[in-house]
């Protein structure tokens, strides 16, 4: 199959830097293999690339990005600060790290990957060593090191906090976003304030796969239930980042040419909550927090 029509596309961000509507996940994806996965996705006309500190695949990644043999401002590769990095001396030093590990003169996206350590995920109160996370965040951005900064499972008060302080406002909110569990309330929070969401786990992790509901109507279009979970994601307008690292996958999650009606988007939006992530529940995202 050939390039799909979806990557291709690009959606604006605030500060009118263009984003691709949908990118691949590297959560899982062991360094070792982050970067032959990433010239696959490449191959097949991805341009936008998701990690994170935490998934310490960083290096693998920028690899790939480097030997793709595309040239690098014709991708975009969003990275995340460590949840942990709570000061300014400690984000400002990750930042650097993040480029210096993954050999790159630029980062397109950096997030705050949560408003908590992940070890107190939806605990205690970080309003402070958020802003302090910010704040090097926005130097690294006005310093060129960054094209655009964000945050991610950010709750509405976590992005007041933010909003109320900062000389950047967050472009992106990237959350976990999927048929079963769309935070309506935080993603209009989000529109008001001209925050793009991008949506980690489109297949909720796999889970969804066991759906029932949700493979009737997949079905009923005859596409693949991930084909459907991230069509639905794509049309809430959200940027949907399906994680794989087979090249079939990635393959078949790109060829989303094909609407959902808007009668069964309801149905879908309306779908009870999934509560059960299986063997992934114990990750803080999953825990229901």
């Amino acid at each position: 199959m050939g390039q799909t029509k979806i990557l291709t596309e690009t959606y604006t961000l605030a500060n009118g830097v263009k984003i691709p509507k949908m990118g691949l996940g590297t959560w899982f994806i062991p360094d070792s293999e982050a970067a032959k996965t990433v010239c696959s996705a490449v191959k097949m006309g991805y341009r936008h690339m998701d990690t994170a500190q935490a998934y310490e695949n960083e290096r693998g990644v920028g690899e790939g990005i480097r030997s793709c043999g595309v040239a690098r401002e014709s991708l975009f590769v969003t990275t995340k600060l460590a949840a942990e990095a709570k000061t300014y001396e400690e984000a400002a030093k990750a930042i650097d790290g993040s480029l210096e590990k993954m050999g790159l003169d630029y980062i397109d996206l950096m997030l705050i990957h949560s408003p908590q350590p992940w070890a107190d995920f939806r605990g205690g109160d970080y309003a402070e060593g958020n802003r302090e996370a910010w704040r090097a965040l926005e130097e690294a951005y006005k310093a060129g090191k960054l094209r655009a900064i964000g945050i991610s499972n950010f709750k509405e008060q976590d992005m007041e906090n933010i909003l109320s302080s900062c000389t950047v406002k967050p472009m992106v909110n990237q959350l976990l976003v999927h048929i079963g569990n769309t935070p309506f309330q935080v993603m209009e929070y989000c529109r008001k304030h001209d925050i793009l969401v991008e949506a980690y786990s489109p297949v909720a992790h796999g889970e969804i796969l066991k759906s029932e509901e949700v493979r009737a109507v997949a079905a009923k279009y005859q596409v693949t239930v991930p084909q459907l979970c991230i069509r639905y994601d794509l049309q809430i307008g959200t940027i949907p980042l399906p994680k794989t690292a087979n090249p079939a996958h990635m393959s078949e999650n790109a060829d989303l040419d094909f609407e959902i009606s808007e009668q069964d988007m309801e149905i879908l939006k309306a779908m009870k909550p999934l509560n059960d992530y299986g063997e992934f529940s114990f990750f803080p995202v999953f825990s229901g927090k």
